[in-house]
């Protein structure tokens, strides 16, 4: 049964995202995402992580997706960019999907061979992960919600309506 819940959610967060790519509408992709979102929560929910799966579901599919929703109805999407930037954007993102399937290669290599030779590994508790999270990571951890911080105080500079001069 664990296989099939891993597999049947593999599937919809595939979907989800694919529909994402290929959806022209912003409101409908940001839709997808939550789709996504709750799919890769169950996978956390089946890996033995609770904690990463809630956290998921409220951080990601509440939050941030709220934002995302916000940016979208607030930038004026239909301009959309002039022909001559369209080139560049195109190429640019030619090489970015190619550096990208690059680092999907191999860390799929990496994790086989790592789920080749890996012991049996025990998740820990919420307890450790927080202790980990203000011990070691705690640097990381502020820098991560500046990052959070600045992303959306640019949202919002880029959703006010520009004054005529």
């Amino acid at each position: 049964m664990g296989m099939f819940l891993f597999f049947l959610l593999s599937l919809l967060c595939t979907g989800a995202v694919l529909g994402m790519i290929i959806s022209r509408n912003p409101a409908y992709s940001a839709l997808f995402v939550v789709l996504a979102f709750a799919g890769t929560a169950g996978l956390f929910g089946l890996m033995d992580a609770p904690f990463i799966a809630v956290v998921q579901i409220i951080i990601y599919a509440g939050a941030i997706l709220v934002l995302f929703v916000f940016v979208i109805m607030m930038v004026d999407i239909k301009q959309g960019l002039p022909p001559e930037k369209k080139k560049g954007a195109a190429l640019a993102a030619g090489f970015l999907g190619i550096f990208l399937l690059g680092e999907l290669i191999l860390s799929v290599g990496r994790a086989w061979r790592f789920l080749q030779k890996a012991p049996e590994i025990s998740p820990g508790s919420t307890a450790d992960l927080g202790e980990l999270l203000f011990t070691r990571y705690l640097y990381p951890f502020e820098i991560t919600s500046l990052l959070i911080i600045a992303a959306l105080a640019g949202a919002v500079i880029l959703s006010r309506k520009r004054e005529s001069s």
